[in-house]
């Protein structure tokens, strides 16, 4: 099977060569052929050698590979890969786990599939495409997860992200394979009611699953403070832990509510657990609690380059407020899913925030995604979670 060539400029083959799965519009010399968002297309160096095989898109990233090794046309190349992945998290122990139900099957690059996510639910899988070319491959995909799960997964749900640009373009989510299920799923033996098919990303914040656990070991006996809290995650994780007192806040009243019924399915209900609207910075300012642990897992701050020095003040500002009210000995867990937000910046913007505030500041644990979230030795730009557990005297 032949398709359109994109042919780089001399000496822009170095980055593919090295097994980076991104070429940039600026490598380009030409096209031979015609190639739209979305469409595969192979990309060869300037004497015409072939480097690699991606889906072709708009913007910066004008091709984003799937294939150092030539792509046949066919169904089972995608099978190949999806099962590649299956067997990575089953030897991970994430697969057939009955304390854990929830994982991620594919993370993009980090997987060799970029633009795609699949996050398991119990025996729903969740698709998300984030470009056109995976877009146009959901329903291929969907089938290959139903041959390499065979009974134990009983449904397939897209979707349908507004962000994909071109042909995928607001389309709305649908069920590709199977229908609804139970869609209240275990981890680490804490129970989540998701909402694949209206909640942010694919229902859950998969990333944090290791960090939540972490949290447990320092809530028993504490008061918990859980900011930016979504669905309450760290939440019931602070509860199951045995924490004395747990409240959880955000800006959005429907997050509140999904946070009420997890921490209510696991046991847990007010006033042990209560929640707070509000502006997580303002709040911080004026706390009235003495709160032993306090959880700052904000959205991302910045998607772009153009928005970092933006997003570097957000991060100082809400640290700042957190150290500054924390009593002595008091813990605060910190994270950046900024993904234009390196480690190092991260924990300058902490270090500067301690420094406003004038306190003594130590880190205890640095951290980061889970095993299932992998990064690709080749595309570090795939490490985009970072956090810091850190002691305030």
């Amino acid at each position: 099977m032949s398709f359109p060539k994109i042919i780089l400029k001399p000496g822009k083959e170095h980055s593919l060569k090295r097994f980076h799965p991104w070429v940039f519009s600026g490598a380009i010399a030409r096209v031979e052929g015609t190639a739209h968002d979305g469409d595969i297309v192979e990309v060869c160096d300037n004497n015409g050698t072939y480097l690699a095989t991606g889906h072709c898109a708009d913007g910066s990233i004008t091709v984003r590979v799937f294939s150092f090794e030539g792509y046949d046309g066919s169904d089972t190349f995608w099978q190949a890969k999806l099962q590649n992945a299956f067997d990575l998290r089953k030897r991970l122990g994430w697969v057939d786990n009955a304390d854990t139900t929830i994982y991620r099957l594919v993370h993009g690059e980090g997987d060799g599939l970029p633009g795609l996510i699949i996050d398991i639910y119990g025996s729903t899988a969740v698709i998300q495409t984030h470009s056109s070319g995976m877009f146009e491959q959901r329903a291929v995909i969907a089938k290959a997860l139903m041959n390499i799960y065979g009974g134990k997964l009983l449904a397939v749900y897209d979707r349908g992200d507004e962000k994909v640009g071109g042909k995928g373009t607001g389309t709305a989510g649908e069920y590709l394979q199977g229908s609804k299920q139970d869609s209240v799923a275990r981890e680490h033996g804490c129970l989540f009611d998701v909402d694949w098919e209206g909640g942010q990303k694919t229902g859950f914040f998969i990333d944090q699953r290791e960090n939540r656990k972490l949290l447990g070991e320092f809530s028993k006996g504490k008061k918990v403070l859980n900011t930016f809290c979504y669905t309450g995650g760290f939440s019931v994780y602070a509860l199951k832990a045995g924490a004395t007192l747990v409240h959880s806040l955000d800006s959005s009243q429907k997050a509140l509510d999904l946070a009420v019924v997890n921490a209510k399915i696991n046991g847990f209900e007010a006033p042990i657990h209560d929640v707070i609207k509000a502006d997580a910075v303002e709040y911080l300012k004026q706390l009235n609690e003495d709160y032993d642990v306090i959880v700052l897992d904000p959205p991302a701050f910045a998607k772009h380059m153009s928005a970092r020095h933006k997003a570097v003040q957000g991060y100082i500002r809400i640290n700042e407020a957190a150290i500054r009210q924390i009593k002595p000995g008091g813990i605060i867990f910190t994270f950046s899913c900024s993904q234009v937000i390196d480690k190092k910046l991260f924990h300058d913007s902490v270090m500067a925030a301690g420094i406003n505030a004038r306190r003594k500041v130590r880190i205890l644990h640095q951290l980061h995604q889970p095993s299932d979230h992998p990064v690709s030795i080749y595309h570090p730009e795939g490490e985009y979670l970072k956090g810091l557990v850190i002691e305030v005297e």
